[in-house]
């Protein structure tokens, strides 16, 4: 392959991708609404787009293998065929050998002819699945159009020229013409009258037209969906020979735009239609997007966050100097980095409905071979998180949505036992909440046991008979790696490897996870993530002369330190707040600062997964906009900073890890109780 085929192929690569996850999501919705004929069609579309793009950038074999696939979807357009449960599985399954055509992978030519060999007897008159019947009342139900009957045999006769460039732009008359081919007997004959003379010629242009003269009766949509790619630059007429056709519609879509066109005198025997160029759509021009590498969105969010660190210099720079014209550049600077801030984090913006597609797949999946009946709800799906995030994101609520089907709901003789539906419900939220967004995970299943986990937790070693834990601090314990309460292993579960590794990514994305659970009504699990890893709203502190950072995010409030906790050696003690006994870190002690603290100290109180601790530091500075970068490898084993930042002038402050400081204050806290047990 040459640079350009190469590129065409990636595109066309990034293009089916975004197809195939179009017609998974139709064939989910088709399965509950078999009767919706729009879908049907949107399906077809999306198939037929597949199949002439794979042809014209080489992808002879993937294109012929949806062919078979799109005739099927054909027959359910016209009535000759119906949904069912057993045809939906099956396109599925041709989604994931669609994506193998798509990479190339070898021997995949037993599947493909598995595939369709089970497609052709799916299809096959008289065939009926176990659904069907029901399928055919509910498509009975769905009003169709009605056609009015054409009488008698037809020939449609297509006339088109390309636009003299689409030959450099990659486009094939032949390509076009064998699609014409699949719709019946075809004679085609070429159309030399635009050809200038010799003198006059550019042999890169395309001026050769052509007329198609097929024996069937092409639908206005049958035509669009040939020409689709180049509709926009061609010259194009239709018509319809040997038949008494209804009279045409007058449509602005069907205006005679074909240059030098002779109008034809319509009898009872012959009816012409000329299809003009697709107007121009002005919602699609007003959201028209285009691809950017990822690498370079990347590229421009570092140069961003140097640009608000140069801005922060800037601003350092200007309150020294005191000098007022100054100050007014470095405001207007000040806003105008905020904006292209904003609009750089909002390009990286990415809704979480664009990876739902993969897991209503999975849901369909795991229903299906572990025998539980569910209904999968999606709450929120515009709800945008940073690229980075989301992408992450994947693996960690497969791990969680497993779990939910396979501990968490019942079989369908479990629930009727205790009076539930046989259907149990999962159900995948996202909501925004102040810098962060809440991505929850509900099920209405058996819940978590406190007893049989604190009994698995015991025999591991992980707590003692004597620690006296509430039951969120139990239901923890299955973050805990190899901790499983199943028996026995299957493939979905019972090895102890899955929930540790979805806490270890939520805390790479400083994220947080709150689990809720009530036996016999079912568990709730909500992670919080922040909107986005590269710049955050932090607050800068000061302790012994070192100045840190920590996340706006997790601060709850800020109080003086009691002056009965000013003297002492370190260790964790407590605040009354408010009646609430909260556990404080002296970070001086904790960082090994030497040196007297300063007699009037603050406490930050900061919160990550249902926990709270305070954070003894010597001077609280302020709000700082904070640009993450990360810690090297050499300094990979700190675990209570999460990365660096660089200040105004010049310095590198460090960013405190919430979560791990929090979790600190935990273990102190238990030793505490253990202590007094004791």
């Amino acid at each position: 392959m040459t640079g350009f085929d190469d590129m065409g192929a990636e595109i066309f690569r990034q293009e089916a991708s975004e197809l195939l996850q179009s017609i998974e999501k139709g064939l989910m919705d088709l399965e509950a609404a078999p009767g919706d004929t729009e879908l049907i069609n949107s399906i077809f579309r999306s198939m037929h787009t597949i199949k002439g793009s794979g042809a014209m950038f080489g992808f002879t074999e993937l294109s012929h293998f949806v062919h078979e696939f799109e005739t099927a979807f054909d027959d359910l357009r016209n009535g000759r065929a119906t949904v069912s449960n057993d045809l939906i599985g099956l396109s599925l399954q041709a989604c994931d050998q669609i994506g193998k055509l798509m990479d190339a992978v070898e021997g995949t030519d037993a599947d493909n002819q598995r595939i369709l060999a089970n497609l052709r007897t799916l299809m096959r008159p008289g065939h009926h699945s176990d659904d069907t019947d029901t399928a055919e009342d509910e498509a009975a139900e769905t009003p169709h159009p009605v056609e009015e009957p054409v009488v008698g045999e037809v020939t449609t006769v297509i006339r088109f020229w390309l636009g003299s460039d689409a030959l450099r732009l990659g486009s094939n008359p032949a390509l076009l013409i064998e699609e014409l081919r699949g719709y019946g007997d075809t004679t085609v004959r070429a159309l030399d009258d635009r050809i200038p003379t010799l003198g006059e010629l550019d042999p890169t242009d395309c001026l050769t037209g052509w007329e198609v003269e097929i024996n069937a009766n092409l639908t206005d949509a049958d035509i669009d969906m040939v020409f689709m790619f180049v509709r926009d630059e061609m010259d194009l007429s239709v018509e319809r020979r040997g038949a008494t056709l209804p009279a045409p519609v007058d449509t602005p879509a069907l205006a005679d735009t074909t240059p030098g066109a002779v109008p034809r005198a319509e009898t009872d025997e012959t009816q012409s239609q000329v299809l003009a160029k697709a107007p121009t759509n002005p919602k699609a021009a007003a959201g028209e997007t285009m691809r950017v590498a990822t690498e370079r969105l990347d590229e421009l969010m570092d140069r961003v966050g140097e640009l608000v660190i140069a801005e922060a210099r800037l601003q350092a720079l200007t309150e020294a100097t005191n000098d007022a014209s100054m100050m007014s550049v470095a405001e207007d600077i000040q806003r105008l980095v905020a904006g292209l801030r904003d609009a750089t984090m909002s390009m990286r913006m990415v809704p979480i409905g664009s990876i739902l597609g993969r897991f209503r797949r999975l849901m369909r999946d795991l229903s299906s071979s572990l025998g539980k009946p569910l209904e999968f709800v999606t709450v929120g799906e515009d709800t945008e998180l940073d690229k980075t995030v989301i992408e992450l994101l994947a693996d960690p609520l497969v791990h969680i949505l497993r779990n939910s089907v396979d501990h968490g709901l019942e079989t369908p003789e479990d629930r009727r036992a205790v009076g539930k539906p046989e259907t149990g419900t999962i159900e995948l939220g996202a909501r925004y909440s102040g810098a962060e967004v809440l991505i929850t995970v509900r099920d209405d299943g058996r819940g978590l046991n406190p007893v049989k986990i604190r009994e698995k937790a015991i025999s591991k070693g992980l707590m003692s008979e004597r620690d006296d834990l509430s039951d969120s601090e139990i239901f923890r314990m299955i973050f805990q790696p190899g901790f499983s309460t199943v028996d026995k292993v299957t493939e979905l579960s019972g090895r102890g490897v899955g929930m540790d590794v979805v806490m270890r990514t939520i805390a790479s994305l400083r994220g947080e996870i709150d689990l809720a659970s009530e036996p016999g009504h079912g568990t709730t699990l909500t992670l919080r993530l922040p909107l986005t890893l590269a710049i955050i709203d932090g607050m800068l502190i000061d302790v012994g002369g070192e100045r840190y950072t920590i996340p706006l995010a997790a601060v709850e409030e800020c109080v003086e330190l009691p002056t009965l906790h000013t003297v002492g050696n370190g260790g964790s003690s407590y605040l009354n707040i408010r009646g609430e006994l909260v556990p404080f870190l002296r970070l001086r002690h904790l960082f090994e600062i030497d040196g007297t603290p300063p007699d009037f100290q603050k406490v930050v109180v900061v919160s990550s997964a249902g926990g709270r601790v305070g954070l003894v530091v010597d001077r609280i500075i302020g709000n700082y906009q904070t640009v993450i970068k990360q810690l090297s490898q050499f300094h990979a084993c700190l675990k209570f900073f999460s990365g660096a930042t660089i200040l105004g002038d010049g310095t590198v402050a460090l960013i405190l890890d919430a979560t791990q400081l929090v979790a600190l204050g935990r273990d102190v806290e238990l030793r505490t109780r253990r202590g007094a047990a004791a």
